[in-house]
């Protein structure tokens, strides 16, 4: 099954079903697969072949939608850019995937002028605004003209749908491409798990740049439900939206949740009424606030853990577990639950042997949704992907019932507020200063973010530097949430004796008292 077959059963079926709404547009079905057809129409107009990649740089709107079914009609593939990153990290990925074209929202325009002339490839550039600067062509007119007909492309299954950039050890993103095939029958085992009801409102504020938005948006088409998009995530609107927008569910990561119940005064006195389920994860959450959330919200609760190169879960703690939890078993409010239908999660030593249940090692698995590989990183894909298993980079152990906990993490990545953090990218930047001799970067608990990032320095002699400065230095060359929060100057970093950095001797003062140490999804 291809992804847009979905959204053409759908249309067929229901037609003036509402599809998605957002501020006062709203689409049926029927209006949404017109558009969908004149968009990969234009597509083709520009040139565009099957395995092209075109991008998109927005916040949560109609277009970024609509732009993953049309591209899944016509074999090109979206790589959607994350606009909270810096322009010079949007010119490598827009580079290392060779992208044509690139719809951009009307913010955005500026920064993308910038760095125009390092993107070599680009040949297109479409703006979602009506009065485009430049070179810019407005997107309303673009696909205006074009037709409403189904495009007529030999797409099938095994071909690639999207690709997502995750940030690596490295230093520089890689590009993780997910087939038809794949996304297809993740949303089969989310739908199989938790269900789904004809003409349900869901609720969408999780970034579509993000797996978990995406795949959120995806289930909702799937179950044949509507979207309501939000473009931010401002609490009061969230919750206003939660009470009296009719949803009946959404996803959120815990700092969501976690803003929610602490900014919004009135969170407690409402009522909603329509709300099913809330599936939260992405980053740690604590119990208490979990607790409070089931409390406030009166919902059925789901966590997910998985990550972008399994599409996007592994595994899930349902709502009867969590209601088991309450009622009996509160240590399985630390779980990530169980794998997923068609999924196995092994833990393996080093070596990649399967070890005892209840020993801690590395969790590994295998199941339809895992990636096709990293765009044109063969070795990575051949490591990450060894023996047919996803090797997750995270530790942790099953107990005998199949639940999964997590303990750590055996990278170094850092989650905070459901973004990846990789240290090594935030180090280099640090390390451009003129001040810095010596720096490392650790992941430390933060009760709304779950982990924000931490950089402990060593001045070279003779030399200053203040927290503030570090923290404004890296401005502009980092996203907002790679930046870190807090600076500590030490002597000397700890080192083993070939030189490796031991984070977990920084680490450790920060996470004591802290059962969980990674993220839940």
């Amino acid at each position: 099954m291809r992804l847009h077959d979905v959204l053409d059963y759908q249309a067929r079926e229901r037609p003036s079903a509402e599809f998605a709404i957002q501020g006062d547009r709203r689409l049926t079905y029927r209006e949404a697969l017109l558009e969908v057809h004149q968009l990969a129409h234009a597509l083709v107009s520009a040139g565009l072949q099957i395995g092209d990649r075109v991008a998109i740089l927005a916040k949560n709107r109609l277009e970024s939608l609509l732009l993953y079914f049309a591209a899944s009609k016509t074999g090109v593939v979206p790589v959607p850019l994350n606009y909270r990153l810096a322009p010079p990290e949007w010119a490598y990925i827009l580079q290392d995937a060779q992208v044509k074209l690139l719809i951009a929202a009307e913010e955005y325009l500026p920064a993308i002028d910038g760095i125009r002339s390092e993107l070599t490839c680009l040949a297109h550039g479409i703006a979602l605004t009506e009065r485009p600067p430049g070179s810019w062509r407005k997107y309303s007119q673009w696909i205006a003209s074009q037709a409403t007909t189904a495009p007529a492309w030999p797409i099938t299954d095994d071909l690639d749908v999207y690709q997502m950039y995750t940030s690596g050890t490295t230093g520089h993103p890689k590009g993780v491409v997910l087939t038809h095939r794949a996304v297809s029958a993740h949303l089969a085992q989310l739908t199989l798990a938790l269900g789904h009801r004809s003409g349900e409102r869901c609720l969408l504020v999780v970034p579509l740049y993000h797996a978990a938005g995406a795949l959120t948006s995806f289930l909702a088409v799937w179950g044949g439900g509507s979207l309501y998009l939000q473009q931010d995530f401002v609490p009061g609107a969230v919750v206003h939206a939660l009470s009296d927008a009719q949803i009946g569910w959404t996803v959120l990561v815990p700092a969501m949740i976690q803003a929610c119940l602490v900014a919004v005064p009135d969170v407690a006195a409402r009522r909603y009424e329509a709300l099913r389920l809330m599936g939260y994860g992405a980053s740690p959450i604590a119990e208490s606030t979990l607790r409070r959330a089931m409390a406030v919200f009166a919902c059925d609760f789901v966590q997910a853990y998985g990550m972008t190169e399994t599409t996007a879960a592994l595994t899930q703690l349902l709502p009867a577990d969590h209601q088991r939890a309450l009622r009996e078993k509160p240590t399985l409010l630390l779980s990530a639950g169980r794998p997923l239908p068609g999924t196995e999660v092994r833990i393996v030593d080093t070596q990649d042997r399967p070890v005892p249940v209840g020993t801690v090692g590395e969790i590994v698995a295998r199941g339809p949704q895992l990636m096709r590989g990293y765009w044109h990183q063969p070795e990575a894909s051949a490591e990450a992907l060894r023996g047919g298993w996803m090797h997750t980079g995270d530790a942790g152990r099953l107990d005998d019932e199949g639940y999964l906990y997590i303990h750590d993490r055996i990278t170094d990545m850092i989650v905070s507020g459901g973004e990846n953090v990789y240290p090594q990218k935030v180090e280099q930047v640090l390390f451009q200063h003129p001040a810095i001799a010596d720096a490392a970067v650790i992941g430390v608990p933060d009760a709304q973010w779950g982990e924000t990032v931490k950089a402990i320095v060593v001045v070279r002699p003779g030399m200053t530097a203040t927290a503030e400065e570090l923290i404004a230095f890296c401005r502009g060359q980092l996203g907002g949430f790679e930046r870190p929060r807090s600076v500590d100057m030490v002597a000397e970093l700890p080192r083993n004796p070939s030189g490796k950095v031991l984070k977990w001797v920084l680490r450790e003062p920060h996470w004591t008292g802290h059962q969980r140490r990674v993220a839940g999804a």
